[in-house]
């Protein structure tokens, strides 16, 4: 097993740009230390249904109001999360879906490398097994330690999870264990841990070992790659 950068055509060039955007490292760092709550925030935001500032602090008083008085700190977290998530909001439709892919790719990342180390975390990388055919399609972040090798594939939200997502990661799995190599596979979506069990629940693709983290264990990617549930 061995793993090569994506192909350097067209998307990949275009996509380089967004994730270079200075809003998706503001936001990936607000939301690595962020609290459940503020990460339910940006992803309301980030959809884009409105843009006004108040509406929001209302909607989520507990992180904005007297509730949220005794932690200023967090308060004020809360004010940067929303700013970010409003300029992302406030992009285009189609750049704001991908800038919120490169997110929780970016997000991802970060989060792996309190564990690894950012030496060990790449992102948009083929895994390549011998004798078996290559993906055209990169995986968006692999750990890549030659004991404990790592790879993930990152989505905004529950309707993303398919099958072919889901195969793909299985069989770059199985492809690993072929060659003697436990490769741990895992699936991060950006979403309710609700959400995506409902969506789990209408496939039927294999996933049992495929780890599932969602907004609410997002934090297990910084602390270690458990069992899959």
């Amino acid at each position: 097993m061995r793993f090569q950068d994506a192909a350097r055509d067209a998307r990949t060039v275009v996509y380089a740009g967004i994730q270079a955007d200075p809003v998706v490292a503001r936001a990936a760092a607000l939301l690595a230390d962020a609290t459940l709550g503020q990460r339910v925030l940006a992803r309301a935001v980030m959809n884009g249904e409105t843009t006004d500032p108040d509406g929001w602090r209302a909607t989520f008083p507990t992180l904005f109001g007297t509730a949220s008085a005794a932690d200023p700190g967090e308060r004020d977290r809360s004010e940067a999360i929303l700013a970010v998530a409003l300029a992302v909001a406030d992009r285009g439709e189609q750049v704001r879906s991908q800038v919120r892919g490169a997110l929780i790719e970016e997000l991802t990342a970060r989060l792996l490398a309190r564990r690894v180390g950012g030496a060990a975390v790449r992102r948009e990388r083929r895994i390549l097994f011998d004798g078996v055919r290559a993906e055209i399609h990169p995986y968006d972040v692999t750990v890549e330690r030659p004991d404990a090798p790592e790879a993930y594939d990152c989505k905004w939200g529950a309707r993303g999870i398919g099958a072919d997502v889901l195969h793909q990661l299985d069989d770059a799995r199985t492809h690993a264990a072929d060659e003697e190599l436990a490769l741990r596979v895992g699936l991060v979506i950006y979403d309710a841990e609700r959400s995506c069990a409902i969506r789990l629940n209408q496939q039927t693709a294999p996933r049992e070992a495929t780890r599932i983290l969602s907004m609410e264990t997002l934090d297990g990617l910084a602390t270690g790659p458990e069992s899959p549930p």
